[in-house]
């Protein structure tokens, strides 16, 4: 009986010991993953529409989109946030005249 006591104690030991490690490890991985929705939401940036007044959402298929248009006008790709404030509303003038299906809901 002696003996089975000191094993549970040694068993408790080891895991009020362990336990710690596990609980931060899990921790760090919820942190991780928190610190990588920042950093997609960060890459995200959204666009003010004034004339239609409308916020659009600046992401891969939108890039797509500016570039076809930029292909249709025969200019070279320079990056959204660079080109002039006129250029801008053109596109958000081109984009409002020409939804995609997913757009119109």
């Amino acid at each position: 009986m002696q003996r089975m006591h000191r094993y549970l104690g040694s068993l408790l030991l080891g895991v009020a010991l362990i336990a710690p490690a596990g609980i931060q490890a899990n921790n760090f991985r919820d942190d991780r993953r928190q610190d990588a929705r920042e950093r997609n939401e960060r890459n995200q940036r959204r666009y003010y529409d004034r004339d239609h007044r409308d916020y659009h959402q600046w992401d891969d298929r939108e890039d797509g989109r500016y570039r076809h248009w930029g292909e249709e006008r025969h200019e070279a790709y320079r990056p959204f946030y660079k080109v002039r404030r006129a250029q801008q509303r053109a596109y958000w003038k081109y984009r409002h005249e020409h939804p995609d299906r997913d757009d119109r809901r």
